[in-house]
């Protein structure tokens, strides 16, 4: 699904990314002719439709680490513009992301929360519980939450990987952009 480690950690923040509509991995072969004529491909690496104020953009993607592009970038350029060339006929965009891009507060986040994603929540009446709270408070913390839900230190233990779940899952709304996740996070209720 992924050829390198910031490939994989791009798709996890495309996933978490409440503007990404959706996304293809390998979505294209480009055919071009170098300098030479000599005919040539190149398979850019994601798809990416997005939310925007007008509408929905699509944006071609190729992902590469700067250090990479700074050793190769003669070789790279070629392909790369006629990666450009491609999106534009279409009404796309050309993006490169580099680590500094995804490697973000956001990515951090996404990596926190997907164990919880992966396991699931354990218990149906604990979701409602939080869920019900929640609304009635409209905003709070984690940690201001579950003092409102529970009195013993192991009852909270015991929602806190619910609570992970519905906001990973985005039941639970918060900012997963500007800070890293703590349980001083502000919280809302998702009507």
């Amino acid at each position: 699904m992924f050829e390198s480690t910031l490939e994989r950690d791009f798709i996890t923040t495309l996933e978490f990314d409440s503007k990404v509509t959706s996304f293809d991995v390998q979505p294209v072969q480009i055919e071009w002719f170098d300098k030479n004529g000599k005919r040539r491909s190149y398979t850019p690496d994601i798809l990416v439709k997005r939310k925007t104020r007008s509408g929905e953009e699509t944006v071609l993607v190729e992902v590469k680490y700067r250090s990479d592009l700074e050793k190769d970038w003669a070789d790279l350029k070629p392909k790369l513009m006629a990666g450009l060339r491609y999106a534009k006929q279409r009404g796309w965009k050309f993006k490169i992301m580099t680590e500094v891009e995804i490697r973000t507060i956001l990515l951090k986040n996404a990596k926190f929360l997907m164990p919880f994603i992966r396991r699931g929540a354990d218990r149906e009446g604990d979701m409602t519980l939080i869920d019900n709270k929640l609304k009635e408070l409209r905003q709070s913390t984690p940690k201001a939450l579950l003092e409102q839900l529970a009195y013993s230190d192991w009852d909270k233990a015991a929602l806190l990987p619910t609570l992970w779940y519905l906001i990973g899952t985005k039941q639970i709304r918060c900012d997963l952009y500007g800070a890293q996740l703590n349980m001083n996070t502000p919280i809302y209720w998702k009507p």
